[in-house]
């Protein structure tokens, strides 16, 4: 009986051990803002109020910070990912999924409700804002068009989005050849993907930027085909851990990125609406491209990499995500404009084109209503372009 009794004691002292010390740790360790291996803000400590505990929200957002903040939780995250994988077998992790080194996000069934939405919404624009123009789309594919099916994972019909756009943009209330698709993927291939990273290598596209050009009508303004030394200087940043190493919360090789510089590139300058926005007291004011006192950017903007704001690295590209953006380039060729449409990847795109237009308008319809960028974007004589990946197109609900 006595041992029994001393078997119970080491139990619940050892326990009662355990949960004070993770109390502890808990309290004493210095608490991140951002995990940089989930490439997110982690849940800052909720203020108690009498609002938040009538609704029951502090419980809730005190929950998700105790689990942000919990002690060693990235180690935790990786154990259960290697149980997941080395003991249970599982082919994938949080959806993510490990094949030759490539980390991919599974991305199915196909959502044909939201390829038609895009569609509507393309056409909407297009009769809105530039309604005599042609306007060229194209689709970059997600890695799971290499990956998924060869390695038995299920897999959209990517043939499916084309066809399905297609009939869309060319249907009767379309004026003929308003809509011309232009093929990138036939381009690319899986080594032109970081490994860790759902985006493509900037140094691996040349020949897609050479395609868009082409089907626009501006190769001929490019010094470059397939090679980045004719034209480009080569710039590396080791240990760049894309946003799949953290999700899959395995051991993963970090990637190498890449950014190809010139005398272009170099003198190009790029505004963003959101750097550009003037707090009064009772209005929001937009300091726009031509007006003095309007702030311009390099188009890779290194400073990302340490300013402690920045969830990833890819944002040096004319510096990430943002609603509006417009792309001066000095010693281009032509006096020539770009709008493009588009998402995280033409970032890197974009300033492989500088060479053939003076200015370049990105707009993300994912951060800016579509009924306000004719107040900031004059589309009159310019080409027109949409470029999306097949993730934004299989959920097109994002766009605004």
């Amino acid at each position: 009986m006595k041992e029994s009794k001393w078997k119970q004691y080491i139990t619940i002292y050892g326990f009662v051990f355990c949960l004070v010390s993770v109390m502890v740790i808990m309290i004493i360790s210095p608490k991140k803002a951002i995990s940089s291996a989930e490439r997110r803000r982690l849940a800052e400590k909720p203020k108690l109020t009498v609002k938040n505990l009538m609704d029951k929200s502090f419980m809730d957002d005190t929950e998700k910070y105790l689990l942000d903040h919990f002690p060693f939780r990235d180690g935790l995250r990786r154990i259960k990912a290697s149980f997941a994988y080395d003991i249970l077998q599982q082919k994938e992790n949080n959806d993510i999924y490990v094949v030759d080194g490539h980390a991919s996000k599974l991305e199915y069934p196909l959502n044909e409700a939201s390829v038609k939405r895009l569609s509507d919404k393309m056409k909407g624009l297009r009769q809105q804002y530039f309604p005599e123009q042609t306007v060229w789309y194209a689709i970059v594919p997600d890695k799971n068009y290499f990956l998924a099916q060869q390695n038995g994972f299920p897999s959209m019909d990517y043939k499916r989005i084309i066809d399905l756009l297609s009939q869309a943009l060319s249907a009767d209330d379309v004026p003929d050849a308003a809509f011309q698709y232009m093929d990138i993927m036939s381009e690319l291939s899986i080594d032109d993907y970081y490994y860790t990273d759902t985006h493509w290598r900037q140094e691996r596209i040349l020949g897609v930027a050479c395609h868009v050009a082409d089907a626009l009508g501006v190769v001929g303004l490019l010094s470059f085909s397939t090679d980045s030394q004719e034209t480009f200087t080569e710039n590396k940043i080791k240990n760049f851990y894309g946003v799949y190493y953290g999700q899959a919360a395995l051991p993963m090789e970090p990637d190498t990125m890449v950014y190809l510089t010139s005398e272009v590139t170099d003198a190009a300058r790029v505004w963003s609406l959101e750097e550009n926005m003037q707090s009064g007291k009772k209005t929001t004011t937009v300091m726009l491209p031509d007006e003095q006192g309007a702030v311009w950017k390099m188009v890779y903007q290194t400073e990302k990499l340490e300013d402690g704001k920045s969830l990833d690295k890819y944002d040096i590209f004319v510096g990430g995500a943002s609603s509006l953006q417009v792309i001066r380039s000095p010693k281009a060729s032509s006096q020539k404009r770009l709008i493009l449409f588009r998402d995280s990847y033409t970032s890197s795109l974009a300033p492989l084109l500088l060479e053939a237009y003076r200015e370049i308008v990105l707009i993300d319809l994912r951060y800016i209503d579509s009924t306000r960028i004719g107040t900031y974007v004059d589309f009159a004589e310019a080409d027109i372009l949409f470029l999306y990946n097949t993730s934004i197109v299989n959920h097109s609900e994002m766009l605004k």
